[in-house]
This record gives structure tokens, C-alpha cells and sequence, in this order.
């Protein structure tokens, strides 16, 4: 019986429990379909629900900014981030139940002129949104929302900065107050940089103010990082250089192009004058044109180094050819002139003294289908495709509108337009051996779109030609660099206007490359309209193209080539 009653009694109590644990199962169950149902009505079927509660809560979706993605040089150094900052905007319709006094003190905290929101308030009645300020410090946003003022509302945003201020400007450009891109690679690399915005929910008390986030609806995608070609360093220093030439020769505009002969890669671009794109209040529009890659200019007898490669490469001269010039030559109706009569010359006294006459006589024995297929392999007359937006292309007649003067001053640089960076280009195809390189701001290891335009033992004949321009008895005594051998060629041409060339209104260039045994380097350099009395390229740019390439070849590291300057060069270097 004992065993009987106890069997029982143990099987009464596991059933009790089993029921127990039932009970409390189907409890826990009911409870959580009343909170899952709870929500769901609350956040999906009935937002009313908060609002009908003491403080007038209620549940709304927001807009979360992405972060735009940073422009950086080659190595890392940023040349456009951003920042977290606060907008604030009002709802016109709730302010105006504000003390005047602390929207006053409102008005006094963000630099607001007396009255401004007064007048808003004012202006339409049934408006519900107004931006009073954008993009401001956090601190300064904390502080207005002690006021604690009905209809003010605040807003998270990213603010564009530029630690480089105007150094690197003109290619990276700006955003507007939405942060779109509006200028240089800012705009031209709007949707890879800008990002995906993302949202969330939130809680919004009775004045509309954020009180609780409950949930993240999407996530924000930031945007992509844009790594460019170009040496911050190398920047820096082109741009203190132009902008001192700039002025000392009281000159309108200058553009400098730095340029890696091996791939292409654009390592400086740099124009004045610049302006600051952190601040651009009342500013022209003009300042913010690229120069280096929308402007065109005729590049005078820089060109004449490559048309003495073409008349190389297609047999049209002999290496030993000589040329009698008489300081001028005549084609059909026109004079082609010499600055002095240079008599009999050799190839390399038509780059040396820079010969019209003895480049022209070249030229004509080309035939034009030859001649302007050479200018249109070098890329004359299309856009390089370096990834700026409104590059220019330049121009270049067709040759079968040429005449044989148009191919004669086609031979040192008239009747043909061409941005810095297009003559940059051009020269890699001396520098590289007789490699034509495509060329890039951003930054690449190698270039897939190179091909041979001239002989190797063309192009190394014609940079030894080069050489002798940086002589003492040359036209650019003033580029040389000490401790390495340079190549270049200078150009001084009229300025074109309206009604024809215009006088005494020059632009003075220089096109060069070092070490000029193996280029690693090419730079150009235009001043525009110089006004202080000089204006050849030899005496107002070269000395540019020589401080530039000094600093820009140490910067790198590249090993001097003239062992007869480097005494010079290790005393500069001396403490």
C-alpha cells in the first residue's frame, strides 16, 4: 500500500508541474504576441499612438547623411575630407510662438542680422521649412538648442574641407552647400565620392525634437576614396614657384604641369592666380578654371624639337643636314623671319638658337599628310582623357585646308592650340625613348595605353639637341639644375585676340625634361601676358621649369647625371 500511495503521490506532483510549466509557456507566448503586436502597431499601423500621448511623442522616419568619400594625393596626404557638423532649420509656423528675446538671442549666437528670422516668419505664413543656418561647428548647434525653442530643429551633415586651400584648387574644385560637387574633381567624380544616404527611426517629442532612435532602417554607404597621381609635395612647390613668377613679371595668368615620364602620371598641376575653396565668398568664376587642362595657348618653338624627330623618322632630313637661313625665308607671299641671321646651321643649332627659318624649311619637305599625322600621334587637336571634366582638345586644321605658309609657322608653334598638359604629353615621347604616354591624374602603376611614336634612336638624338638649349649660348641658359643634365626648348609667342595677334602681348613658355640621360621627369610652364619687361621664355619661365625640377628631383630621390655640377649641388645642400 505504502509503495501504492507513494507511486501516486510522485506522479500527482510531475503532473502538477508539467501543468505548471504549461501554464507559464503559454503565458510567456500570450505576452510576447501582445508586445509583437504592440509594436507592430506602433511603429507601423499606428504612429498616432505616441502622439496621443501626454507630450505628443511620435514615431518618424530620418534621412541619414553618408560620408563623401576623401580625395587624397599618392601618398595619402588629404586634399578633401569631411567633417560632422549641424544645420538648423526652423518650422515658421511653430517659431512664431517663441519668446522674442531668446530668438533674438538665437539670431546673436548664429551671426544672424537683426530681425532675419522675424522676417521669415513674416514672408509666408503657411511655410513650414526654412534653413536659417548650414553646415555650422557642433558646439555652436548645442548651443542654440539650450534655447530649447519651439520649430527649431537640427539636422546632421558632412562640411567639405580643404587642408591644401588653394594649392591644389583648381584640380580638386569644391561642393556646394548640399555637398554636390560643383567644380574640378569634386564634380567630375560626383557619384563614386557622394555615397548612398541611409535612415532610421526615431522618436520625436511634441516640439519635433529628437528624443530616442529606435531603429536603423538602412544603413548609410559611404563613398569612395579617390587616390590622385599627384605629389602634394611636388604641388606645393610648383605653386610657390609660379606664383612668385607671376608676380615678379606682373603677368595675367600662369600654369605649370608636372609630369612622370614614365607613365604619364600628372604628379603637379598648378595655376595662378588660385583662390581658396574653403572660402569663396565673391569670387569670379574665372579663378576656378584648370587652366592646365581648359586653356589653350599656341605653344611656339617648343614644338620644333618634335617636328626635327619627325623629319628624322620619315628620312625627310639627314642627322648632318645642314640649312642656310639669311634670317629669313620666303613661302609664296610671306616672310618667315629669324630674331638675328644665323647663316649655316646644323640640326642642333635649329633647336640651339631656335631657327624659324631652318625648322620651316623642315617642315615643307614633309608632305602634310605626313606632317599632320605626326601632330595627331602626339594627340594635338584631342583631349588627353586625364579624368578632368571640361578638358579642352585643343585644335588642329586639317591638312587639307594647309597652305604652305599655315605648314611653315605650324612648325614652330602658330596655328596650333594646345593645353599644358597636351605639350607635357607630347614631350613623353622624346623623354620615354619614343614612347607616346597616355596620361593620368589618378594614381597607376603602369600606363596600358602607351605606344611608339618616334625611333628610340630618334627621340635620344633629338634630346641630346635639347641639351644644348640649357647652354650658356643657348635660349635657356636660366633652366639649367645643377648636378643634372637638362633637355628643353623654349617658346615666346604672341598672343592671339580678336582681331588678329596682339601687340606687345606675349606668352612665354618652356618645355623641358631631367635627368636628360634618362628622363624621369617632364615639366611646362606658360606665363601669360608678363608685363615687368621681360616676356622670352628663356628669361621668364626657365627659371621656374630649373626651381621646380630641382626640388621635384630631390623629393623623389633621383640620382644626378652631371658630375661637373655637383660641387654646386652638395654645397646647396650643405647645412
Amino acid at each position: 500500500m505504502l509503495d501504492f500511495q507513494d507511486n501516486r503521490k510522485a506522479s500527482t506532483q510531475t503532473g502538477d508541474f508539467s501543468g505548471r510549466r504549461k501554464f507559464v509557456m503559454v503565458f510567456m507566448m500570450s505576452c510576447m504576441a501582445i508586445l509583437v503586436g504592440r509594436a507592430v502597431d506602433l511603429q507601423v499601423l499606428n504612429k498616432q499612438f505616441l502622439k496621443d500621448q501626454g507630450d505628443m511623442r511620435q514615431v518618424d522616419d530620418v534621412s541619414v547623411s553618408a560620408y563623401r568619400g576623401m580625395i587624397k594625393d599618392r601618398n595619402g596626404e588629404p586634399l578633401a575630407i569631411s567633417t560632422p557638423v549641424q544645420s538648423i532649420w526652423v518650422n515658421p509656423k511653430e517659431l512664431k510662438f517663441a519668446p522674442k528675446d531668446q530668438v533674438r538671442q538665437m539670431e546673436k549666437l548664429l551671426d544672424l542680422p537683426n530681425g532675419k528670422v522675424t522676417e521669415l516668419l513674416k514672408e509666408d505664413t503657411t511655410r513650414q521649412f526654412a534653413y536659417i543656418a548650414r553646415r555650422i561647428n557642433p558646439g555652436l548647434a548645442d548651443q542654440v538648442k539650450e534655447l530649447k525653442l519651439a520649430g527649431v530643429y537640427f539636422e546632421r551633415e558632412f562640411k567639405r574641407f580643404y587642408p591644401t586651400g588653394g594649392v591644389s584648387a583648381h584640380l580638386v574644385g569644391f561642393t556646394n552647400v548640399d555637398d554636390i560637387g560643383q567644380e574640378g574633381l569634386e564634380a567630375g567624380y560626383e557619384k563614386a565620392l557622394k555615397g548612398t544616404p541611409g535612415s532610421k527611426r526615431v522618436i520625436r517629442d511634441g516640439q519635433r525634437r529628437i528624443i530616442d532612435d529606435i531603429e536603423n532602417i538602412k544603413e548609410p554607404v559611404s563613398g569612395k576614396n579617390l587616390e590622385l597621381s599627384i605629389d602634394q609635395r611636388i604641388q606645393y612647390l610648383a605653386y610657390r614657384e609660379l606664383q612668385l613668377a607671376v608676380e615678379k613679371h606682373k603677368a595675367k595668368s600662369g600654369t605649370l604641369v608636372v609630369l612622370d615620364a614614365k607613365n604619364g602620371e600628372i604628379l603637379a598641376a598648378v595655376n595662378q592666380p588660385s583662390f581658396n575653396p574653403n572660402t569663396r565668398k565673391n569670387l569670379k568664376e574665372s579663378l576656378y578654371r584648370n587652366r592646365t587642362m581648359t586653356d589653350v595657348f599656341e605653344p611656339g618653338s617648343t614644338v620644333k624639337p618634335l617636328v626635327v624627330a619627325a623629319a628624322l623618322d620619315g628620312d625627310y632630313v639627314r642627322p648632318d643636314e645642314v640649312f642656310e637661313t639669311n634670317g629669313m625665308f620666303r613661302v609664296g607671299r610671306h616672310l618667315v623671319r629669324d630674331v638675328h641671321n644665323y647663316g649655316t646651321m646644323t640640326l642642333t643649332d635649329v633647336l640651339k638658337k631656335s631657327s624659324n627659318v631652318a625648322v620651316s624649311q623642315m617642315a615643307l619637305e614633309m608632305p602634310p599628310a605626313y606632317f599632320w599625322g605626326l601632330y595627331d600621334k602626339l594627340g594635338f587637336g584631342t583631349a588627353t582623357g586625364a579624368g578632368f571634366p571640361g578638358e579642352a582638345s585643343g585644335s588642329l586644321l586639317d591638312y587639307h585646308k594647309w597652305h604652305p605658309f599655315e605648314q611653315a609657322t605650324l612648325s614652330f608653334g602658330y596655328g596650333l592650340n594646345v593645353t599644358a598638359v597636351q605639350l607635357a604629353r607630347a614631350y613623353t615621347a622624346l623623354a620615354d625613348d619614343g614612347i607616346l604616354h597616355s596620361v593620368s591624374l589618378l594614381k597607376r602603376d603602369e600606363d596600358e595605353d602607351m605606344r611608339r611614336v618616334f625611333s628610340a634612336k630618334t627621340a635620344r638624338r633629338v634630346r641630346a639637341m635639347m641639351e644644348t638649349v640649357v647652354t650658356k649660348d643657348g635660349t635657356a641658359y636660366e633652366a639649367r639644375v645643377d648636378g643634372y643634365r637638362v633637355a628643353g626648348k623654349t617658346g615666346t609667342a604672341k598672343k592671339a585676340g580678336a582681331g588678329g595677334y596682339v601687340d606687345k602681348a606675349y606668352q612665354a613658355v618652356f618645355a623641358g625634361m631631367a635627368p636628360a640621360s634618362d628622363p624621369r621627369l617632364i615639366i611646362v610652364v606658360m606665363i601669360d601676358e608678363p608685363s615687368a619687361g621681360q616676356y622670352y621664355g628663356g628669361i621668364v619661365s626657365a627659371p621656374v621649369f630649373s626651381k621646380v625640377m630641382a626640388g621635384a628631383l630631390r623629393v623623389l630621390g633621383v640620382a644626378p647625371d652631371q658630375e661637373d655640377t655637383m660641387p654646386v649641388l652638395l654645397t646647396q645642400k650643405a647645412p
